[in-house]
């Protein structure tokens, strides 16, 4: 490796062994999931053997309690895991983030007895979990969604479609928000639905700009019948369930955008450095050293802003305008490095013979995923000034 060659991360850790767990990501990083992200996304080809390393490895419910097999990693240290997946490729990064959320209402709002029956093989049994709340006419405005579940004795019939959802058509469980109830948010119930119950399917995938190699599908619910016991939470008590999840998942996407951030920022230096004209790098411009310079500092502030929210939630404090904030910056600042790499790589930049042109298609969806960043506005202006008057 040159000299110049961008280093790793430098990550205050607060344990050995989350150095030790950062030391395994990069590896694992670098010899199985860099080398053929290129490639494979080009191709739209979705890596499940890679995820089933990763669940192997422990590293698909590092956030969650050891007893039912996860890492029981605080988030300040699960996320920075996520920061160099996403850097490596996102479609892994944002896999395991989604992953995590999908598992969320299991773990956090399962009895005793769900956690013990489902989460072992959801956090490390090499099983894949998506999350289904958005709809096709239920996005940003997620508490109108019309998903029915309907009572059946002992059993819930559901019947709907869901939109948006990534790993759609391949995911073993989906966590589904459906209505039990009243039109608005205290009507909707969280269920468990198993990835080959009958009358569930998805669509083709969607046809995107970037993240080809992650299937974002519409989930079709024809009459799927599940049981009582794969109801999360109480009656009506999914729509708050789903809005915790999205706090902690916000956090996933932050990091997962200055994972590519950094990236695209590695792969600018790299090419400045390497680059002559002139008779000079053209690191050596001040125009562009600039440019460099003003990509580093974004970078490292919204990875302290995600790392401050996480260690909000760690301490058991509330963190939900900081998640909102983080994600906000966070993937603003994706997006503004990435184009700023192309920029840097001039027409190079523009090919598919470097990478800079797919983290700038990458960043984009992270601006628009788990509440576009019009709504992170919102939420951070509610908690300062109150809810809009009517």
């Amino acid at each position: 490796m040159p000299d110049h060659a961008p280093q790793p991360v430098d990550r205050q850790l607060p344990t050995d062994e989350a150095r030790d767990l950062i030391s395994l990501v990069r590896d694992i990083a670098q010899r199985e999931i860099a080398p053929k992200a290129a490639e494979e996304e080009d191709a739209g080809r979705f890596p499940r053997e890679t995820f089933t390393l990763l669940s192997e490895s422990g590293l698909l419910g590092l956030p969650y309690d050891a007893e039912y097999g996860g890492g029981e990693q605080p988030y300040e240290v699960y996320l920075q895991v996520l920061e160099e997946l996403a850097a490596a490729r996102l479609t892994v990064g944002l896999g395991v983030s989604v992953h995590t959320l999908a598992s969320y209402a299991l773990a956090t709002h399962g009895t005793k007895e769900q956690r013990a029956e489902h989460l072992p093989a959801m956090l490390g049994g090499g099983l894949l979990g998506a999350y289904c709340l958005s709809e096709p006419a239920s996005g940003s405005d997620a508490a109108s969604l019309r998903t029915k579940a309907v009572r059946d004795g002992d059993r819930w019939v559901l019947t709907g479609t869901k939109a948006w959802i990534t790993h759609g058509g391949i995911a073993d469980f989906y966590t589904v928000m459906a209505r039990t109830g009243e039109d608005g948010p205290r009507g909707i119930t969280a269920f468990l639905v198993p990835g080959d119950a009958e009358g569930l399917s998805a669509a083709a995938p969607e046809k995107k700009m970037g993240m080809k190699g992650s299937p974002t599908a519409q989930v079709h619910l024809d009459g799927v019948r599940v049981g009582d016991e794969r109801r999360i939470g109480e009656e009506g008590q999914g729509f708050a369930i789903a809005l915790s999840a999205l706090d902690s998942g916000r956090l996933g996407i932050a990091a997962c955008a200055i994972g590519v951030a950094q990236a695209a920022l590695d792969a600018a230096v790299e090419y400045a450095r390497e680059r002559r004209q002139f008779g000079r790098p053209i690191a050596d411009f001040q125009g562009l050293r600039f440019m460099l310079a003003d990509m580093a500092t974004q970078i490292e502030a919204g990875r302290a802003l995600y790392l401050a929210a996480a260690r909000l939630k760690d301490a058991g404090r509330p963190f939900a305008k900081q998640a909102a904030m983080a994600k906000l910056h966070c993937t603003d600042t994706a997006m503004k490095v990435t184009t700023d790499a192309v920029q840097i790589l001039g027409g190079y930049g523009y090919t598919a013979d470097f990478p800079a042109e797919r983290y700038m298609r990458e960043a984009k969806v992270l601006q628009i995923v788990e509440g576009t960043n019009q709504i992170q506005r919102m939420v951070i202006a509610r908690h300062l000034a109150g809810p809009e008057t009517r």
